[in-house]
């Protein structure tokens, strides 16, 4: 929890017209980019899972466990190289995928689409798992991608603290700007392990956003990609 939403708990202070007693456990989805500070890289790597190892060392220290123990004296640093290598690793900029764009030399001219990508991510407002799988489809302006660019896309931007609306935009912009086209869909489907796992503890529901542009944007077109997801 920030010092913000300290703040707001304690002095009933309101984030968007609603007090923090409002927003309860709802998702909050405040904008496309990532909530990120200006000096967000001012230390390096290898100088945040240093801190991270210490902070979290102190979390497992007010929990009450024995990290003398074998099993869990390595979980500070454990838990700090993940946090950084892993799964926060798409909020570095400088992990972001390199793509290469190439003519469209099959004159190809039909919606192209990658289903099923499993993505790994976070929720934002509890740090636990969202896991789920992402369809995505573009129609050529005249330029193609490697097919295995569209996996690291999506890896990408689901390796960071997120929420799936943001994150449905996020990969749909990219691809966007990448492929010089609005003729580009996003289709997302996952289960959020804070409705499942805890609060609610619903494991049967899932998630589903969708981002369609351009030429997708039509019943036709949103007919078709469906048949050729199922």
């Amino acid at each position: 929890m920030n010092i913000e939403t300290l703040k707001i708990k304690k002095n009933g202070h309101k984030l968007n017209g609603f007090s923090a007693e409002d927003i309860g456990d709802d998702h909050l989805y405040t904008g496309l980019e990532t909530p990120m500070k200006s000096d967000a890289f001012k230390l390096t790597d290898t100088e945040k899972k240093d801190r991270i190892a210490i902070l979290f060392e102190e979390i497992m220290d007010v929990m009450g466990l024995d990290l003398t123990d074998d099993s869990l004296k390595g979980t500070p640093n454990r838990v700090a190289k993940m946090y950084i290598d892993e799964i926060f690793s798409g909020l570095n900029p400088k992990n972001k995928p390199k793509v290469a764009l190439f003519d469209n030399k099959y004159k190809y001219n039909q919606m192209l689409v990658e289903k099923n990508i499993t993505f790994y991510s976070n929720c934002e407002h509890h740090f636990v798992p969202i896991i789920g799988k992402a369809h995505v489809a573009y129609i050529s302006s005249g330029k193609v991608i490697g097919l295995s660019k569209l996996n690291r896309i999506v890896q990408y931007f689901a390796k960071r603290p997120q929420v799936q609306e943001r994150l449905t935009n996020q990969i749909a912009n990219e691809l966007k700007t990448i492929l010089q086209t609005e003729n580009v869909a996003v289709i997302i489907d996952a289960k959020h392990l804070c409705v499942s796992s805890r609060g609610i503890k619903d494991d049967t529901s899932a998630t589903v956003t969708t981002y369609y542009g351009g030429a997708f944007n039509t019943p036709e077109k949103i007919s078709e990609l469906q048949n050729y997801l199922k």
